[in-house]
């Protein structure tokens, strides 16, 4: 009785779980969401290592549901608008933070 019990309530929260939806730890994201954020940065990041007047090692790209964060530090405030440039004009970035700080 106690192992039919078990199963009716494994089969229960099996069945919660997959109705409600997948979910990411990181900020109760969907999986599908996840994904596409992944791929926002990863189009950032190549975009700036493609571009001469950004430095993409010394600039961090994160993104979370279409909305990219830039960090890091930059040579001059050029290279800093450029960086949020680049970000602006990718596919599926919905807004940008830019937290670049300028040290020469």
């Amino acid at each position: 009785m106690k192992f039919t019990t078990a199963i009716a309530f494994a089969l229960l929260t099996g069945a919660a779980i997959v109705s409600t939806g997948c979910s990411v730890a990181r900020d109760q994201q969907t999986v599908g969401s996840y994904v596409d954020d992944a791929a926002i940065t990863t189009a950032v990041k190549a975009k700036m290592a493609e571009d001469k007047g950004v430095s993409a090692t010394a600039i961090s790209v994160e993104t979370l549901n279409g909305t990219v964060q830039l960090s890091g530090f930059a040579k001059s405030q050029a290279e800093k608008d450029r960086a949020e440039s680049i970000a602006r004009t990718t596919k599926h970035v919905r807004e940008v933070r830019n937290s670049i700080v300028v040290r020469p």
